[in-house]
C-alpha cells in the first residue's frame, strides 16, 4: 500500500444501523417477530389466494413483504460481518445459525409466492385491478415467469430447505478457504486480493512472483476447488432438470428477466468483436513494451516509461463525487451519505473477502459497501462503480422490499455508469497528452475486462455446466477449459504459462452466482450506448436517468431504455455499445 495511504485512516463500516452486535437482543427479537408473523401469514392466507378479492390479495403480499424485510436485515447483517472477516469461526457459525433460523422461517411464507404461480390469468389479473394490489403487479408478473418451471410444494419446501446443508455450506468452504489461503511474495504471506493487486503494478518482477504464487497456490488446493465447482455444477444440473430448463444458463435468463435471444445475441456480439477489441489493444501494449508477446501478467500491467499516480482516499473520495455532481447534483446529494456516515469498510486486510461489492441490505436502513483500496486509478474506478450500484439501491428504496432490487442485467447499469462519469471528468482535466493515453489505455482496460474477459468467463461456465451434465471434469479438464476461453479471447499476443490453467478456481461468482457474469458486458455495453445518447444531447436525459434508477426492478429493460429511444432487442444495440470501446483503441493507435 503507498505510504500516503499509511497516513490516512481509512474507513471502515459501522453495521449498528443494522444491528450492534453478534448478541443484540434485537436479534432474538426480530427473529420471533418475523416467526410470529410468518406463522400468522400462514394461517391466514395458505390455499386461499386464489379465492382473494384483489384487496385482501394486497394485504396479504404486504405482510409478506414486511416479513421479507425483517429476514433480510437479519441476513444482510450476518453477511456483512462475514464478508469483513471470514476467518473469525464465531462470525461464520452465527451467519450459519442465521441462515438457518432464516430458512426455517421463510419456509412458513413459501406458499403465497407457489400460490401466485397457480392463479388463473384470468383471476390474477382481476384481482390485480384492485389498488391494494395493483402496487404488487410488476412483482407478481416478474414471480409468475417462474410458473412453468414449479414443482409440487413439497419438493419447493425440501429444496428450500435443504440449501443451507447445500449449495449453501458449499459456498461457505469456498469462502472461507480462500480466504485462508496465503500466498508468498517477497518473503511475505499476502491474502489473495493482495497478491492480485500486485499483478497491476509497474515492477515486472513484482507481478511475475505475484501471478506465479497465485497460480501455483490455487494449484495446490485446485482439488478441492474441483470438487467444489463438479458438486455445485451437479446439484444444478439435477434441478434444472427437475424443472425442465432447456440449458444450464435458463434459469438465470428468466431471473434476469432476459430472453435467452437477447443473451445470445450478447454474447456473439462480443465473441465476433474478440480480435477487432482484445486481440487488437494487447498487441498495441506488447508493441508499447516493444516485444512480441506479453505473459498472462503483464495483462493490467502499466505503460512502460509512466509514473503510476496513486490517489489518497480523500482525492478519491472528491473525484467521484466531483464527476457524479458535474453530472447531476442530485445523483451527488445520494452519494454523499456514504462518506458521511460509515457506510463504506476501505481498507485490505487479513480475513476481508477479496474484491469489492455493494450490500443492499434493506430500504429502511441503507446500502453498505466493501472495498479494498490501494491507491490505484482501478480503485478510484472501483469506487465509483460501487457507489453507482450504492445510489441506484437508495433511489430505487421506496420501491419497497419486494420491488426495489433489479435483475443483474440492469444492477450494473448505474455502477458502470458511474464509472464513465469518473473516467471523462479524469480525462477532460488532464492536459498532458501521456497521461491521457494512460488514462484511456487503463480505461480500454477495464472495459476488455468488463466485457470480453467477462464473455469469456461465461463461455467457462458454459462449457462446464455443458460437460458436468455427463460426467465429473477433472483438474486437468477444468484447466483446458479455462485456458482454451482465455486464448481465443485475449488472443495470440500472450503467453499462458502452466500455473495459469489453476486461475479459474479464485473466480467467486462461478460459486456464488452461476452465470451471473454475463451481467457485466450486458451493463457496459448498455452503458456505452445510454452514454452515447448522453452526449448526444438527449433533451432531459439527466431526470430520465435519476427515474430509471428509482423505478428499481418495477420495469423490464424494454421499458426502461425506450424513453432513450434504445432496445437491447436490436441486433444493432450490442455493436454500438462495442464500437465504443473499439473508438478507444482506434484513438489509442493514433497516439503510437
Amino acid at each position: 500500500m503507498p505510504l500516503e495511504l499509511h497516513a490516512e485512516t481509512l474507513p471502515e463500516w459501522d453495521l449498528s444501523d443494522l444491528y450492534r452486535s453478534m448478541d443484540a437482543p434485537e436479534i432474538d427479537r426480530d427473529l420471533a417477530r418475523a416467526s410470529e408473523l410468518a406463522s400468522g401469514l400462514a394461517d391466514t392466507y395458505k390455499g386461499r389466494l386464489e379465492d382473494l378479492t384483489g384487496d385482501a390479495l394486497g394485504r396479504a403480499i404486504e405482510a409478506f413483504e414486511v416479513i421479507t424485510e425483517i429476514l433480510h436485515r437479519l441476513f444482510s447483517y450476518a453477511d456483512l460481518l462475514f464478508a469483513a472477516n471470514v476467518t473469525d469461526p464465531e462470525i461464520g457459525r452465527f451467519r450459519q445459525t442465521i441462515q438457518e433460523r432464516l430458512t426455517g422461517i421463510s419456509k412458513q411464507t413459501l406458499f403465497l409466492t407457489l400460490e401466485l404461480n397457480r392463479i388463473d390469468e384470468q383471476v390474477i389479473n382481476i384481482q390485480l385491478q384492485a389498488p391494494r394490489a395493483a402496487r404488487y403487479a410488476s412483482w407478481v408478473r416478474d414471480n409468475r415467469i417462474f410458473r412453468p418451471h414449479q414443482l409440487s410444494d413439497e419438493v419447493e419446501e425440501l429444496l428450500h430447505e435443504k440449501a443451507v446443508a447445500g449449495r449453501n455450506a458449499w459456498t461457505r468452504l469456498f469462502e472461507e478457504t480462500m480466504a485462508s489461503l496465503r500466498f508468498p511474495v517477497q518473503d511475505k504471506e499476502l491474502a489473495l486480493s493482495d497478491a492480485l493487486n500486485l499483478l497491476s503494478d509497474s515492477d515486472v518482477a513484482k507481478r511475475r512472483e505475484a501471478a506465479q504464487s497465485v497460480g501455483r497456490v490455487l494449484g495446490e488446493n485446485a482439488r478441492l476447488f474441483a470438487h467444489i465447482t463438479n458438486t455445485l455444477a451437479k446439484d444444478k444440473e439435477i434441478e434444472d432438470r427437475w424443472r425442465r430448463y432447456p440449458n444450464p444458463v435458463s434459469e438465470r435468463n428468466r431471473a434476469n428477466l432476459i430472453e435467452d435471444e437477447v443473451v445470445d445475441a450478447l454474447v456473439d456480439a462480443v465473441r465476433a468483436a474478440y480480435e477487432q477489441l482484445g486481440h487488437r489493444y494487447y498487441a498495441l501494449k506488447a508493441r508499447w513494451f516493444g516485444v512480441d508477446k506479453l505473459d498472462y501478467w503483464d495483462r493490467n500491467a502499466p505503460l512502460p516509461d509512466t509514473d503510476e499516480r496513486f490517489f489518497s482516499w480523500a482525492e478519491a473520495r472528491r473525484t467521484v463525487l466531483d464527476a457524479y455532481g458535474s453530472f447531476s447534483p442530485e445523483l451527488a446529494e445520494a452519494a454523499q451519505p456514504f462518506f458521511g456516515n460509515a457506510w463504506i469498510d476501505v481498507p485490505p486486510r487479513a480475513g476481508k473477502v477479496p474484491g469489492a461489492f455493494a450490500h443492499p441490505t434493506v430500504p429502511s436502513v441503507h446500502p453498505y459497501l466493501l472495498l479494498n483500496y490501494h491507491g490505484k486509478a482501478r480503485d478510484v474506478m472501483t469506487l465509483a462503480h460501487e457507489l453507482g450500484h450504492g445510489v441506484h439501491q437508495r433511489l430505487a428504496g421506496p420501491k419497497g422490499a419486494l420491488m426495489s432490487d433489479t435483475p443483474l442485467t440492469l444492477a450494473e447499469t448505474a455502477s458502470v455508469f458511474g464509472e464513465m462519469l469518473v473516467f471523462r471528468s479524469l480525462l477532460d482535466a488532464e492536459p498532458d497528452p501521456m497521461r491521457r493515453r494512460v488514462l484511456l489505455a487503463a480505461k480500454v482496460e477495464d472495459m476488455l475486462n468488463t466485457v470480453v474477459r467477462q464473455i469469456a468467463f461465461h463461455q467457462f461456465e458454459d462449457r462446464v455446466h455443458g460437460e458436468r451434465r455427463n460426467s465429473e471434469l477433472s483438474v486437468e479438464q477444468l484447466g483446458a477449459i479455462w485456458l482454451d476461453v482465455q486464448q481465443e479471447s485475449l488472443g495470440p499476443t500472450f503467453r499462458f504459462h502452466e500455473e495459469y490453467r489453476n486461475y479459474w478456481a479464485y473466480i467467486p461468482h462461478f460459486v456464488h452466482t452461476p452465470f451471473y457474469v454475463y451481467a457485466y458486458a450486458f451493463g457496459d455495453c448498455l452503458v456505452n450506448s445510454l452514454y452515447a445518447v448522453f452526449q448526444d444531447g438527449h433533451p432531459g436525459f439527466q431526470a430520465k436517468y435519476l427515474d430509471m434508477l428509482r423505478a428499481g426492478g418495477t420495469l423490464r429493460h424494454k421499458d426502461l431504455l425506450a424513453p432513450f429511444g434504445l432496445d437491447a432487442a436490436d441486433p444493432g444495440f450490442w455493436r454500438r455499445g462495442l464500437d465504443v470501446i473499439a473508438d478507444f483503441i482506434d484513438e489509442l493507435e493514433r497516439t503510437g
